[in-house]
């Protein structure tokens, strides 16, 4: 299937997405945050990124932007629960810098599945 890079500072929701996203056929590498993201990025290709938001270092709206002038045809799908402002506001600027798909936390399986497939296909 596809290569699928997924960003989030959250080691658990990290894993549980892994194994949904394997689970699909999908190969799939993980990072911690931004900069380790952005680093995966140069070293290996992808069909998807799936990124956090609000991360530690370089947070997910800066990667978005760094990868759109970097490699503009990587597909990139954003997610957040918020924090403090609420996720919507941080989600509309994700797809306003490039984000093909975004998510609010939490989401079900399906959800995720479902947009993963959307953004692949698109």
């Amino acid at each position: 299937m596809s290569r699928i890079l997924l960003v989030d500072d959250h080691v658990e929701f990290l894993n549980i997405q892994r194994e949904l996203l394997e689970d699909a056929g999908h190969s799939v590498v993980t990072a911690t945050n931004g900069i380790k993201a952005l680093a995966a990025v140069e070293a290996e290709e992808f069909d998807l990124m799936i990124t956090d938001i609000i991360m530690p270092g370089k947070e997910g709206l800066e990667v978005i932007l760094e990868l759109r002038r970097r490699h503009p045809l990587l597909k990139v799908m954003a997610m957040s629960g918020g924090g403090m402002v609420g996720a919507s506001s941080y989600l509309d600027l994700a797809e306003r810098f490039g984000a093909l798909h975004t998510l609010e936390k939490p989401f079900t399986a399906t959800k995720l599945m479902d947009a993963v497939t959307l953004v692949l296909n698109a």
